[in-house]
């Protein structure tokens, strides 16, 4: 394929909650200086990568979801990579949860090009409360303690990866085996994630293996997670078990993580945060002494401090969430319940528009071609019949059309539709 030979394709493959969503901001929020330096992100936005991780992963899609379906999205996104010439990038958290099919796949179809593969990895210790906590913003029921007593149990498994979600996006050794088959070792890059420090220090390492200059891009203030506190996380999860089953997992993800989880709940201070209970300390540090030792043995290219990725000792005051007491609960549940009606009114009375000012003819011409080949109808049935080779290549075409290295002043932005948002760990697989 034209462009292929001669360029390189970074593939960030995760892992969940390692500072992903921070890395992805910085790039999408920059991507005219990006390309100013030879970096192309694929794609209109980090949603198409998100799609197309989920055709990759071969992720089931409930025929409710009035969202596009993402089969052939790899495909797509692939073969628009292939057309840069310099350095693309894919990034989606979630490729770590491929099994090794899936794996070989995604590699070789990018084999024309050199192809990188990028792990982002942090310190156990603190990932095990982050994890939990997505698990109940994507519905989960299942108290802290019962859920680190299942990830520990499923540790010593040989099929862990299958067993535990958990270690289906967080066995580095075995997704670094399953994901570097094809390439050399010094094109597989371990990322540590630093314990402390300002959040730049985690933008300079992932630049730093692009080749580019940090400070030309400007990231995120902070680390963008939508971290929630033991009491909006506890509550989280106990709504979560008196909600009805019949409700599909998307109108979940839209409307309670989305709008509950990340637009309220994250956005109150939190008293206390959750900490690695006292009776597991040594067996979290001792999982990260492993990690630390395979790593320190491979040949992959570290970028860091695997120092990093030793669990510390706890030292905050350690609560149960599930002991949490009602009445504590109680301010997060107004605030969520008014949030709720205030979404409910908004939808159902949207704000009229407000007349746009006038343009010049430049300026018309562009958003007029952009509706014509990438406006909400066109998108939608060029998505829903991806499953075509033609209507793939033509998508391909249409892409390099608009958004060709050469004209990479900013595009009139696609309006938001119902993929803008995160696919339930439920629904994802592995």
């Amino acid at each position: 394929m034209q462009g292929a030979r001669g360029s390189r394709v970074y593939l960030h493959i995760g892992e969940p909650k390692t500072g992903t969503t921070f890395v992805q901001e910085a790039m999408w929020g920059n991507r005219a200086q990006l390309a100013a330096q030879g970096v192309v992100l694929p794609g209109y936005s980090h949603r198409d990568h998100s799609r197309a991780s989920r055709d990759l992963r071969e992720a089931q899609r409930l025929a409710s979801d009035p969202a596009d379906r993402w089969a052939g999205e790899w495909d797509v996104l692939t073969r628009q990579a292939l057309w840069v010439r310099g350095i693309a990038v894919i990034s989606d958290e979630v490729l770590a949860a491929c099994n090794p099919p899936q794996a070989d796949r995604g590699v070789r179809s990018l084999l024309p090009a050199e192809v990188h593969v990028v792990v982002t990895v942090r310190d156990i210790g603190s990932l095990l409360p982050a994890e939990w906590q997505e698990t109940v913003k994507c519905r989960g029921t299942v108290s802290w303690e019962q859920w680190l007593a299942g990830v520990i149990g499923a540790a010593s498994a040989a099929d862990r990866r299958r067993r535990s979600w958990f270690w289906a996006v967080h066995d580095t050794l075995a997704i670094l085996d399953m994901w570097s088959r094809h390439i050399p070792p010094d094109h597989v890059h371990v990322i540590t994630v630093p314990r402390q420090g300002p959040a730049d220090v985690l933008w300079e390492r992932f630049a730093s293996v692009l080749g580019i200059d940090p400070s030309s891009i400007d990231p995120p203030p902070t680390r963008v997670n939508w971290s929630l506190g033991l009491v909006e996380v506890e509550f989280l999860r106990r709504m979560n078990e008196a909600l009805p089953g019949e409700m599909p997992d998307w109108f979940y993800t839209r409307n309670i993580k989305q709008i509950l989880a990340h637009n309220v709940l994250s956005t109150r201070p939190p008293p206390a945060r959750l900490e690695l209970p006292a009776a597991q300390q040594a067996w979290a540090r001792e999982q990260s002494e492993l990690l630390v030792a395979g790593l320190h043995d491979s040949k992959c290219h570290i970028v860091g401090d695997l120092h990093d990725l030793l669990s510390q000792p706890a030292t905050g005051r350690r609560v149960a969430p599930a002991s949490l007491p009602a009445q504590l609960l109680l301010p997060a549940a107004v605030q969520a319940a008014a949030a709720l009606a205030d979404h409910l009114y908004r939808e159902s009375y949207p704000a009229k528009r407000q007349p746009e000012g006038p343009r010049g003819l430049r300026q018309r011409v562009s958003r007029l071609e952009w509706t014509i080949l990438n406006g909400a109808g066109t998108r939608r049935v060029l998505r829903n019949a991806s499953h075509l080779a033609p209507v793939r290549r033509l998508r391909v075409l249409i892409w390099r059309i608009l958004l060709h290295p050469a004209r990479q002043h900013p595009n009139p932005a696609p309006p938001a539709d119902l993929d803008d948002r995160s696919p339930p760990s439920s629904a994802l697989g592995s």
